[in-house]
């Protein structure tokens, strides 16, 4: 008998160095939902882009990385 397991989906808000854990807020949306919805609270991640996907420690995860340059 073969069994399947959907794996956990977990966001990382990787900015300035720091990386910020996000919850999956709804399975069935796509990334680029998610990404939306957490734009609300973190403005960033409205140029950010999405790394691809990748399983680590039984969770695919991805990342959404600040496209915003740095002066100096």
């Amino acid at each position: 008998m073969l069994l399947t397991t959907q794996l956990e989906r977990v966001f990382i808000l990787k900015d300035k160095g720091h990386d910020t854990v996000l919850t999956d807020p709804e399975p069935r949306w796509s990334v680029e939902a998610v990404l939306n919805f957490y734009a609300n609270r973190y403005p960033i991640l409205t140029t950010a882009k999405i790394s691809a996907p990748a399983i680590k420690d039984d969770a695919v995860e991805y990342r959404f990385e600040s496209v915003m340059g740095t002066k100096g």
